[in-house]
């Protein structure tokens, strides 16, 4: 299925939230796909009945990624709090009484996450979750399928999702030379990583 035919895709969400209890619905995708592009509309067409928790607010902060030696790698498997993260989609997936949880997000103009920026209302029946690592099968990454009540991979034609990833890059302060490696570099290897499991997604959605 592709985004031709959105409205599939936003009706096939809509059955999510209308199933009884909550339910959360995972994008998974390389880096640039298009993942939170596709999130945010999927929960503005679902109209207060989604809310959009990114996997991104799970970022290790700039100064523990130094210390750790990991700050040329950032945005690899090893540099979220991926542990963290499954934990808090236990705790979406069971709210308690009627308390909202609060969920992080990850400022770009910053680089850095900032805890409490999301709020997840206890009657709110559909979760929508984007990040790259959700499939992954290995490590404290492992949890994370089994807490998704569905995950669609998106897929984008390589060409077009590396030019985009240079241009944000530089929208956000890298010279273009400093994107293009960048780029090359970690996010093309993360995204080789990423592609490996998509076969453990329920639906495989093709960008044009």
């Amino acid at each position: 299925m592709d985004t031709s035919d959105f409205t599939a895709l936003t009706d096939r969400a809509r059955r999510l939230a209308t199933g009884g209890g909550r339910r959360i619905l995972g994008i998974a995708g390389a880096p640039g796909a298009g993942k939170s592009t596709l999130a945010a509309r999927i929960v503005e067409r679902l109209e207060g009945n989604a809310v959009l928790v990114p996997m991104d607010g799970f970022h290790l902060a700039g100064a523990e990624l130094e210390r750790l030696g990991r700050a040329g790698r950032k945005g690899a498997p090893d540099t979220f709090d991926a542990a963290g993260y499954a934990a808090l989609l236990r705790r979406l997936r069971h709210p308690q009484g009627q308390d909202p949880v609060y969920a992080p997000a990850f400022d770009r103009a910053l680089e850095e996450p900032v805890a409490g920026s999301v709020r997840v209302p206890a009657d709110i029946p559909l979760v929508v979750t984007e990040g790259n690592y959700l499939l992954l099968d290995e490590g404290p990454w492992a949890p994370v399928r089994g807490l998704l009540d569905e995950v669609w991979f998106l897929h984008a034609d390589p060409a077009l999702r590396v030019r985009g990833l240079v241009d944000r890059h530089v929208r956000f302060g890298r010279s273009r030379p400093q994107a293009e490696r960048w780029v090359a570099g970690s996010d093309e290897r993360n995204a080789r990583l990423v592609e490996r499991h998509r076969d453990r997604a329920d639906l495989v959605v093709r960008l044009r």
